[in-house]
């Protein structure tokens, strides 16, 4: 059964259009039903709300044990920013945040991350928005590596399609888990998002989509 919170953070995606319905193409080359856009969140008020998401659920799973919170670019740029001002706005859980760029800098301070500098043995959160095929935690863990000796304990991203990795049987997600032993946390998962049109009784033509979907990708 979806909780509330799931409920209402699916209904928020799709009044954002973030959460959009029909045929697209993902990063991995599969043609999907559903596709998440964090890019189309465009006003104060949404990447606040957002921010407030992504804050309850560091909160109920790690509450202040870690050091600094990092959004790879760009998506996991703002991302991180809100989910960091919503932590100390509302829980009191004031930590740092930085992000990278995709090219380095050659004047000024020069370098490619913005914001905090990690030291060796911070615990740094990486907050990003879906995990496909992996390709991305691959990218970013080299890159964070090079600054310090850092561990990233936990991963927190908006939906969990729960899609195939590398490997038979596995998801992305469970690859990065044994790959990298990083705990991945979505906000919600596909099985939340067709439980939820499934409840609405007002997406009939998607479900059946859907439902092929989760057969041919998914691991379940």
């Amino acid at each position: 059964m979806i909780t509330a919170s799931k409920k209402q953070f699916i209904e928020f995606m799709m009044g954002a259009d973030v959460l959009r319905f029909g045929s697209f193409i993902t990063k991995s080359g599969r043609q999907t039903p559903y596709f998440v856009n964090t890019g189309n969140y465009k006003t104060g008020l949404q990447i606040s709300r957002l921010g407030e998401f992504y804050a309850a659920l560091i909160r109920d799973t790690c509450g202040d044990d870690f050091d600094a919170m990092f959004g790879p670019a760009y998506k996991g740029i703002p991302l991180a920013t809100s989910a960091a001002g919503a932590l100390a706005r509302l829980y009191g859980i004031d930590k740092p945040f930085f992000f990278n760029r995709k090219e380095a800098k050659d004047h000024g301070e020069g370098g490619s991350i913005v914001g905090y500098h990690p030291v060796d043995g911070d615990r740094i959160l990486i907050i990003e928005d879906v995990i496909t095929a992996g390709t991305a935690i691959r990218e970013t863990l080299p890159l964070l590596r090079s600054c310090a000796d850092v561990t990233v304990p936990h991963m927190f991203i908006s939906v969990n399609r729960c899609e195939v990795g590398q490997h038979p049987g596995k998801t992305a997600i469970m690859e990065v888990a044994d790959e990298f032993g990083i705990a991945v946390h979505p906000l919600v998962t596909v099985v939340d998002i067709y439980e939820y049109l499934k409840d609405a009784g007002s997406f009939g033509p998607v479900l059946p989509a859907m439902k092929a979907y989760m057969d041919a990708y998914c691991v379940l």
